[in-house]
């Protein structure tokens, strides 16, 4: 065993976060166009993904701010919101919570890498 990197924290959940926060991003400018299907499906399967990831980290309180996003960008059975200024705020208040996400669940590996 290393000593030079002891019980290193992993963010479990964080490339799937930046990968959402860009797509939300993206997506505040593109509301109302044929291309925010895409958007809303990327994002809504990525906020079910960083579930399972924390879910699976055991700190499942993360996943409060995860499923409303879920369920507000599910394209099967989309949730109308025809203020498109509130949906904008909405997406960058998403990217806010994938961000904390992504930063805060972080699990620590006893093995080390050395």
């Amino acid at each position: 065993m290393s000593a030079t990197y002891p019980n290193r924290p992993r963010r479990v959940a964080l490339p799937a976060a930046i990968l959402a926060v860009l797509v939300l991003l993206v997506g505040a400018g593109v509301i109302g166009t044929e291309i925010f299907t895409i958007v809303r499906y990327v994002v809504s399967i990525l906020a079910l993904i960083c579930v399972v990831l924390v879910w699976q980290a055991r700190q499942w309180w993360w996943a409060i701010g995860l499923i409303p996003i879920a369920i507000l960008w599910n394209p099967i059975m989309p949730i109308v919101i025809d203020d498109t200024q509130l949906f904008a705020g909405l997406h960058y208040t998403a990217a806010l919570v994938f961000i904390v996400v992504g930063v805060g669940a972080r699990v620590t590996d006893s093995t080390s890498r050395g």
